[in-house]
């Protein structure tokens, strides 16, 4: 069964084991999803992630990061831009995530980008996801 929309399949995935307590999540990679791993470890939301090989896609592995009471660190995530409608932001019309304490993750030409590297850079591009 082929999926439609692979990057909320990925968001969904990290909800839930967020949600469930787990220490990690196997998601099956690609390199958008790599990407915005990427990202969510720069900017503090999860530990680490791995790439495993195997003979097929290949699987990304998320450690997810907890606070001291054992709550998750994201406490939202949000699809923006769908297979059903997509959204896009021009360099200056992307919006900031809850006054700036969360984080869009935009499609762009310089590569996927936070909504505070995409200002910088002075590019827009397609909204993928809010993080909070």
């Amino acid at each position: 069964m082929g999926l439609t929309d692979p990057l909320a399949d990925m968001l969904t995935r990290i909800r839930n084991a967020g949600a469930a307590r787990f220490d990690k999540v196997d998601i099956p990679a690609s390199r958008m999803k790599i990407s915005v791993a990427r990202l969510l470890k720069e900017e503090g939301y999860i530990k680490n992630f791995k790439i495993i090989k195997d003979k097929k896609q290949g699987v990304l592995r998320v450690y997810l990061k907890y606070d001291r009471s054992s709550k998750p660190l994201i406490n939202g995530l949000k699809r923006i831009s769908k297979p059903s409608r997509r959204v896009y932001a021009p360099k200056d019309g992307i919006i900031q995530v809850l006054g700036g304490l969360g984080v869009a993750i935009v499609s762009t030409s310089k590569g996927i980008l936070t909504d505070r590297e995409a200002r910088q850079q002075g590019v827009g591009g397609e909204v993928l996801c809010n993080i909070w």
